[in-house]
């Protein structure tokens, strides 16, 4: 199940991919990650954060009452690749 987020229109926030807890195993880290979002809402960044365990991006923009889907997938250091989705919920706050 995808992991659900709230975002208003106006604000520029950060969203974690958290791959430390349930998945990474001891000592593995990601070692590429691409973040994809659907059409209407901003991917201003993304990068591989938290000792290489964790994935932000941070969005801008969309509008109030959609929702959008964001997928990010790695690759580890074990050469396993995942992705996972999280839904971006828009309404004004």
């Amino acid at each position: 199940m995808a992991q659900t987020a709230l975002k208003d229109p106006n604000e520029v926030l950060d969203y974690k991919f958290d791959w430390d807890t349930n998945y990474l195993e001891t000592g593995e880290t990601i070692s590429a990650a691409t973040v994809t979002v659907e059409s209407g809402i901003t991917k201003d960044s993304d990068s591989i954060t938290d000792s290489n365990r964790t994935v932000t991006v941070w969005l801008s923009g969309g509008t109030a009452g959609n929702e959008y889907t964001v997928t990010c997938q790695i690759d580890t250091s074990l050469s396993r690749t995942a992705e996972r989705d999280m839904i971006i919920k828009v309404e004004e706050r």
